[in-house]
């Protein structure tokens, strides 16, 4: 089985996208979603896709609130997500303060820039009950609607937004890491065939091991994200400062999984069941092991 694995082109696949242009036996094919993680859910759930490299907490949400589509089959990340906030280059808006009340851009309902505008919320003790949001689908279109005033701001990653900041596009104006280890993998119960999950993903650790050394952090990796991504040097040693791996990308942790629902439900993106969440309900354990 040929697993189709749905990814965003940023510089935290780059394990992947080497393990991808060394896989000579072509046992997986890469789908691109550039929306993110809202388009990889809704590929997972229209048959586009047998696998998600995705961020943890519109994964986690999708599950809480019924998907079928998919479950949690392991780790990519051990470290959060810096999420920037970002405005437009002449709004009004100077400090996270001033978006109190504000319409948020997001990519899609259900995804990152969505959960983490309410965490945002929270954060600064804002009510989550009336929040307005405006689907812009990519970065391109969520940086055009805070420029043309149709959104106070959206949050997007960190490193991948900078460039078009240093191009002055757009402006940061804060940042907010998630509360969470930042990427999951999620795969299709039945379509993704549990022998050829496990292999994928035991040959997916061999590639992260070797990404997250201290000898490829050095050079190999600058070198790959310069040539994959053209970011500056001095930005990707920046962000390798604050990422890490796992040492095996077929465990999921159940605190991970708990502790997010735990800020979701207080944000009120999903509600809890009689008796609560159980972790072991979002997570395929003939793939992957609850630790």
């Amino acid at each position: 089985m040929v697993l189709r694995i749905g990814y965003v082109r940023e510089h935290f696949c780059s394990p992947l996208l080497q393990f991808a242009e060394e896989d000579a036996e072509k046992t997986f094919t890469l789908v691109e979603c550039p929306s993110g993680t809202g388009q990889l859910i809704s590929r997972l759930t229209n048959d586009e896709i047998d696998v998600a490299i995705a961020l943890t907490d519109p994964l986690i949400t999708g599950i809480a609130n019924g998907s079928k589509a998919y479950k949690l089959v392991g780790s990519y990340t051990t470290t959060p997500l810096n999420w920037a906030v970002i405005t437009g280059v002449k709004s009004p808006y100077h400090k996270i303060e001033d978006l109190k009340d504000t319409k948020i851009g997001i990519s899609r309902f259900g995804s990152g820039s969505y959960t983490m505008a309410y965490v945002l919320a929270l954060q600064n003790g804002w009510s989550t009950k009336d929040m307005q949001f405006q689907v812009n689908n990519d970065i391109r279109g969520l940086i055009e609607s805070v420029n043309d005033g149709s959104t106070s701001a959206f949050l997007w990653e960190h490193f991948t937004t900078k460039p078009f900041v240093d191009a002055g596009q757009c402006r940061f104006i804060g940042n907010i890491p998630t509360p969470w280890e930042a990427w999951l993998i999620a795969a299709h119960p039945e379509r993704a065939q549990t022998e050829a999950l496990k292999t994928f993903l035991q040959e997916l650790s061999n590639y992260v091991q070797a990404f997250d050394s201290q000898e490829s952090r050095e050079k190999k990796n600058i070198d790959f994200i310069k040539a994959k991504f053209g970011y500056p040097e001095e930005d990707i040693i920046a962000w390798q400062k604050i990422v890490g791996y796992p040492k095996v990308c077929h465990e999921v942790s159940e605190s991970t999984v708990l502790n997010t629902l735990s800020v979701l439900e207080k944000a009120g993106v999903v509600k809890s069941p009689e008796g609560g969440f159980k972790a072991s309900q979002f997570v395929n354990t003939n793939v992957a092991k609850l630790v």
